[in-house]
């Protein structure tokens, strides 16, 4: 499959809106408990402004998924940082558009002067767990029982990656 990457833009609404709802609904890759309004990529839109934001396009020009780097902290002592999320059609998963999308992050990243990314991970999320070591993360904290959805206490995984 032929994926191409791209800038994240307005253009996008709609299907990232989808694709994170999904989440949203049938896991806990996400931690809202109730689908997001297509306005709440306005606030998605803002959480990465400065830092590289993309949009991963099938063949067809279809979105198959989106990623993002974003600022930890706002703090300038923590300019050197930035928190990764991506979320892929459960469709498109298992075809390298994850690894792609991380690996162009990371390269933009590192441009921006970004020396390390954190994924905060369910702990119920295993498959993203085992994805991100294989891809150079490595556990570096866990904070027990503080994520409560679906009536379900879960605890946060940190993980970490220097680039």
């Amino acid at each position: 499959m032929a994926t191409q990457l791209i800038p994240l833009s307005a253009d996008h609404r709609e299907a990232v809106v989808d694709i994170f709802n999904h989440y949203v609904e049938q896991s806990f890759a996400a931690y809202p408990e109730r689908p997001l309004p297509y306005q709440a990529f306005d606030m998605l839109l803002k959480m990465c402004e400065g830092y590289p934001s993309i949009v991963a396009k099938d063949e067809a020009g279809q979105v198959a998924g989106f990623g993002m780097l974003r600022a930890y902290n706002p703090l300038p002592a923590f300019s050197q940082t930035a928190e990764i999320s991506y979320f892929i059609k459960p469709e498109c998963t298992g075809q390298g558009i994850g690894k792609m999308m991380l690996e162009h992050l990371v390269c933009e990243g590192r441009k921006r002067g970004i020396t390390t990314i954190l994924a905060s991970i369910s702990a119920l999320n295993e498959g993203s767990i085992r994805f991100h070591a294989k891809n150079g993360f490595a556990e570096c904290g866990r904070f027990r029982q503080v994520g409560k959805k679906k009536g379900q206490v879960f605890d946060v995984v940190w993980m970490q990656r220097m680039v």
